[in-house]
C-alpha cells in the first residue's frame, strides 16, 4: 500500500514533489482557546477510559461495531484510544489559524493519517479479523494472502469480484453498433426499441477519465437503454483509452476531433439539422466547451443540452481544491504538458482517497485481514476499469479549470482558435446536481445555471456523484428536488429554499423535459448508420475493452 499511497499524494497536489519549495513550512498558528479546550477535553476523556473497563465508547463508527471489539479488552482499548486521538487530531486541524487553502490541506492530510492509523487496519488489533481467523482455523488468513497477491498483480485493490463481469457480456449490453471510429473515440448508435423515434437524435458524451458504460451498466440501471425506451435515437461517445500514440493530444484535439466531430457525424447519419446532447461530469465540461466553440463560429447544431454533475464554473470545487495551486500545476505542465500520459490508476487512487475509509481501508480490511471476496457490484467494477489521459490535455484542464476557472470568464479561454463565451450558447439547458457529490459539489453543479442565457431547469438528486445519477425509476430509491416556479437565484442555497422534494428518481422529470425538445416522431430506422457511416462492429465496440 505504501507505493500506492505515495503516488496518490503526488497525483494531484503539492505535498513534496511539484509543490514549489517543499522545505518551507506553511505559516500557521493555533487558536489558544481551542487548544486549551482540546487539552482539557483530552485529559478528561483519557482518564475516563480507565473507568470504562476498556469498552469501546459509544460510536456510530462501523469499523468497531462488531461484538468482537467489545469482547476483547486489548482491541476495545485500542479502539477507544484511537477514537479519542482521532477526534483530538481533527480538533487540532480545526484549531489551525492560517489561510483557507492551508487549513484545507492540513485537514485533508490529518484525515488521511487518521484513516490509515485505525487499529481496524492491522491484524494485531482487529478483533473481528482475529476471531474469523480462529473460527476458520487460519483459512481466512490464507485467503487474505491470496487476495493480496492477486491485487498486487492487478495493480489495485479489488472493490468487487471483477472475475464476474465482462464488458459486452453482462455490462454494456444494450444492443447497437459502432458507426464511426477515429483516433479519439468510437460512436455507438443504439437499436431503437420503439416503432417511432423523435426526429432530433440524442448524443451522450460521458467523461473521458472513465469508460462510457457507466451509462449502460445493466439493462435495469442503464441510462442509455432508458433513453432508447423513451423513443430517442441514441448515440454515445466511447472514448479510446489513450496509449503513447495519443501522448501529445490536447484539450483542443478532444473538442474538435471528438465532441464536435461526434455532433456532426450524428447529424450526418440522421439527417437532422439539430440534435439534443448530454454531458456527464468531465464529458459535460467538454460538451459545454464544444458548444462555446461552435457558438463563436455562429453555429448552433445542438438544440438542447443536459449537464449531469458537471463543472463549467470552477469557483467551488470542494475537497479537490486542496490539490490545486500554481506550483502543482506548473509541475504537471513541466512533467507532461508537451507529452506523456496521466495514468488512469493514479487518478482512480486519488479519487478513492477522497473517501479513504469507504473506498480504500474498508477493502484492505475485508480483502486481506478477513480474507473475504467483495460482492459483485457492477458500478464498482466500472470504477476499477480505469483510463489514461493525455498529458497535454490534463495539464490544460488543470490550469484553465481548477486553477484559473477560465471557462466561466468570457473571452478568457481560447479553444480551437476561438475565445470562449458561454453566454453565447443560447439554448434550453437541463442541469442536474447530486446533493452529496464529493467530486462535483452541489454548489458547483448549480453554478452552471448562472452561465447560460436561455431557458434553464435545475434538478437536485439525493446521494453522490455516481449513485445519484444512476438511479432508475423502477428501483423507487432516493428522491429529487425541483422548484415549481422555475426560478434560478444566484446560489444553490437560495434555490433550495423554494425547492420541493419528490420521492424516487429524477429520470422521469428529465425525460419529460427532453421530449419537449425532441421534435415530432418519425419512423424508427431499420439499419445502423447511413451512407459512408456503416456498422463497423457490434456495440460496445473495441475501444471500451482496452485496459489502461
Amino acid at each position: 500500500m505504501s507505493d500506492g499511497w505515495a503516488k496518490t499524494l503526488q497525483s494531484f497536489q503539492g505535498f513534496g514533489a511539484g509543490s514549489g519549495d517543499a522545505t518551507k513550512a506553511p505559516d500557521i498558528t493555533f487558536s489558544p482557546d481551542k487548544l486549551q479546550a482540546l487539552q482539557r477535553q483530552y485529559l478528561e476523556e483519557a482518564m475516563g477510559l480507565f473507568g470504562q473497563g476498556f469498552k469501546v465508547p459509544a460510536s456510530n463508527d462501523k469499523r468497531f461495531s462488531d461484538a468482537s471489539w467489545a469482547s476483547n479488552p486489548v482491541a476495545a482499548y485500542a479502539a477507544a484510544v484511537y477514537l479519542l486521538n482521532a477526534r483530538t487530531m481533527m480538533g487540532l486541524a480545526d484549531a489551525v489559524q492560517a489561510d483557507a487553502k492551508t487549513r484545507s490541506k492540513i485537514r485533508f492530510a490529518v484525515e488521511q493519517w487518521v484513516a490509515a492509523a485505525a487499529p481496524s487496519n492491522f491484524m494485531a488489533f482487529n478483533a473481528e479479523a482475529q476471531k474469523k481467523a480462529l473460527d476458520t482455523k487460519g483459512e481466512s488468513i490464507a485467503k487474505g494472502m491470496q487476495n493480496l497477491i492477486h491485487d498486487i498483480r492487478q495493480g489495485h485493490v479489488s472493490m468487487t469480484d471483477e472475475s464476474l463481469f465482462e464488458v459486452g457480456r453482462n455490462v454494456a449490453t444494450t444492443e447497437g453498433a459502432v458507426v464511426f471510429r477515429n483516433d479519439y473515440f468510437e460512436l455507438i448508435e443504439y437499436k431503437p426499441l420503439t416503432a417511432k423515434v423523435f426526429e432530433k437524435p440524442f448524443l451522450m458524451v460521458p467523461p473521458c477519465i472513465n469508460k462510457f458504460y457507466i451509462l449502460d451498466l445493466q439493462p435495469e440501471n442503464s441510462l442509455v437503454r432508458y433513453a432508447v425506451e423513451q423513443g430517442h435515437r441514441t448515440f454515445v461517445v466511447s472514448w479510446r483509452n489513450p496509449d503513447e500514440s495519443l501522448a501529445k493530444a490536447t484539450w483542443d484535439d478532444y473538442i474538435e476531433n471528438a465532441v464536435i466531430k461526434a455532433i456532426n457525424v450524428t447529424r450526418e447519419i440522421t439527417g437532422a439539422a439539430t440534435i439534443n446532447a448530454l454531458g456527464f461530469c468531465v464529458g459535460g465540461t467538454m460538451l459545454g466547451t464544444a458548444l462555446g466553440v461552435l457558438a463563436a463560429h455562429g453555429e448552433k447544431p445542438v438544440a438542447s443540452a443536459t449537464f449531469l454533475t458537471t463543472f463549467l464554473d470552477f469557483s467551488d470545487t470542494g475537497i479537490l481544491d486542496v490539490f490545486i495551486d500554481e506550483a502543482f500545476v506548473k509541475y504537471r505542465e513541466n512533467e507532461m504538458g508537451k507529452g506523456g500520459l496521466m495514468k488512469g490508476q493514479d487518478l482512480a487512487s486519488t479519487f478513492s482517497f477522497l473517501r479513504p475509509n469507504d473506498l480504500v481501508w474498508n477493502y484492505v480490511v475485508g480483502n486481506y485481514l478477513k480474507g473475504e471476496t467483495p460482492p459483485p457490484f457492477d458500478l464498482l467494477y466500472w470504477n476499477s476499469d480505469s483510463t489514461n489521459l493525455p498529458g497535454p490535455y490534463y495539464a490544460w484542464y488543470l490550469r484553465n479549470t481548477y486553477l484559473e476557472n477560465n471557462l466561466s470568464k468570457p473571452g478568457k479561454a481560447t479553444v480551437c482558435g476561438q475565445k470562449l463565451d458561454l453566454s453565447l450558447v443560447d439554448i434550453p439547458i437541463y442541469v442536474y446536481g447530486s446533493r452529496e457529490d464529493h467530486i462535483v459539489p452541489i454548489n458547483g453543479s448549480y453554478a452552471s445555471t448562472q452561465i447560460f442565457p436561455g431557458k434553464r431547469r435545475f434538478v437536485m438528486g439525493a446521494s453522490g456523484h455516481i449513485a445519484g445519477v444512476i438511479n432508475p425509476p423502477a428501483k423507487k430509491k432516493r428522491s429529487h428536488w425541483t422548484r415549481a416556479d422555475g426560478k434560478l437565484p444566484p446560489t444553490h442555497a437560495q434555490w433550495f429554499e423554494g425547492a420541493v422534494e419528490h420521492p424516487g428518481s429524477w429520470w422521469g422529470d428529465w425525460s419529460a423535459w427532453l421530449k419537449s425538445h425532441a421534435g415530432k416522431q418519425i419512423a424508427a430506422p431499420r439499419t445502423y448508420g447511413k451512407g459512408k457511416y456503416k456498422a463497423l462492429e457490434a456495440a460496445p465496440g473495441s475501444y471500451v475493452k482496452v485496459k489502461a
